[in-house]
């Protein structure tokens, strides 16, 4: 048990039964049990913590009662939620809440909000604090939201969240950028990591507000990875235009960028193979057109000529993939086609070389 007095912490041995046939219960070793003091004697602060082995709190002043709340709980708690967790959802009152804290094993982030000590500090967990403690009615947005659906950020972005109705004062939030939008729509809850957050389309739009020059590689991956089609994102640029919103002619712009003859291209590497067609002066060129049952990359118009660009991660890393171009080669020369391919290093690091070879395979070939 322990015994507290104003201005001292004392342990006092267990009491052993005095029942003459069993066998006395030994007190549970000193380092079994520590008080977690939230402060040092003198300091004006009354109170004390104990931490058994079981992992239980127990109140050190007088008449204090077991919390029945257990670490392991509250660990499980954590990790569920990137090592972070509420007050209001932890089953802690709010004095062991404040012992937790002083004692070291919860760091608090934000009022009522956070980390389990030990759990690694990630982009992930400062955005699910930061969605925890503002609220049900918040999302993480913008930058955080475009790092949830995987479009590379930088780890030291502040952290955006959308909340929406509530009109409460958020104070101790200085890495937090609150946005509360007029513009509603496309604001369903999505989860990624576990973490509530704003639809692919509505975080690529939003992220034209705060980081104008991220929007176009945005979009691509959001392309690219399938998260949505240039439809879709065309769709979000003709409802939004109506609102006069900011972000809305980053986003457009990306949108065109990404488009070949109003067609989506499928890779970074297709969009720069159209610049270096452009900046060259080389023929016109017919974007995704279907060959012989084949969708091919560019036609040369006016030519049999057939421009295809293997990017590594698709064309090379799977030999199935590998395969499948080869026999699509062979059918469309069969055909009459003649078909150049190009690699990412060629097209990317020799672009003059690269318009060199095309030239000179269309002068031979008409």
């Amino acid at each position: 048990m322990v015994s507290l007095t104003s201005r001292t912490v004392l342990l006092v041995p267990a009491k052993v039964s005095a029942t003459p046939h069993a066998p006395p219960r030994s007190a549970t070793p000193p380092s079994h049990r520590t008080i977690c003091a939230r402060s040092v004697p003198g300091s004006g602060i009354r109170g004390a913590q104990i931490v058994r082995k079981d992992g239980n709190f127990r109140s050190g002043s007088r008449g204090a009662h077991w919390e029945g709340m257990q670490l392991a709980n509250l660990d499980h708690l954590a990790t569920a939620n990137h090592g972070v967790v509420s007050r209001s959802t932890s089953g802690l009152s709010r004095s062991s809440w404040y012992r937790a804290v002083a004692a070291g094993q919860l760091e608090q982030i934000y009022p009522g909000v956070a980390r389990l000590y030990g759990t690694a500090r990630t982009p992930e967990q400062r955005i699910a604090a930061a969605v925890l403690a503002t609220g049900p009615s918040s999302m993480a947005s913008h930058r955080s939201a475009a790092h949830l659906w995987g479009i590379p950020r930088p780890d030291d972005d502040p952290v955006d969240v959308i909340v929406v109705g509530a009109r409460r004062r958020f104070t101790g939030f200085d890495e937090v950028t609150i946005h509360r939008p007029r513009d509603l729509e496309r604001l369903t809850p999505q989860r990624r990591a576990g973490i509530v957050c704003t639809n692919a389309l509505r975080a690529v739009l939003d992220l034209g507000a705060v980081d104008r020059s991220a929007v176009s590689d945005a979009v691509g991956h959001i392309i690219t990875n399938r998260l949505a089609t240039l439809n879709a994102l065309e769709s979000v640029v003709i409802r939004h235009s109506e609102h006069g919103r900011t972000g809305i002619v980053a986003l457009r712009e990306a949108v065109a960028e990404w488009s070949i003859d109003a067609k989506p291209t499928d890779s970074m590497l297709e969009q720069t193979m159209h610049h270096l067609i452009t900046r060259h002066r080389l023929p016109s060129v017919e974007f995704h057109p279907m060959i012989c049952g084949y969708e091919v990359d560019f036609r040369v118009i006016g030519t049999p000529v057939i421009l295809e660009c293997d990017g590594w991660a698709y064309h090379g890393l799977q030999r199935s993939n590998f395969e499948r171009d080869r026999q699509r080669d062979a059918e469309l020369v069969a055909a009459g086609w003649i078909v150049v391919r190009f690699t990412y290093r060629a097209i990317t690091t020799r672009p003059k070389q690269t318009a060199d070879r095309i030239i000179e395979t269309i002068a031979r070939w008409t």
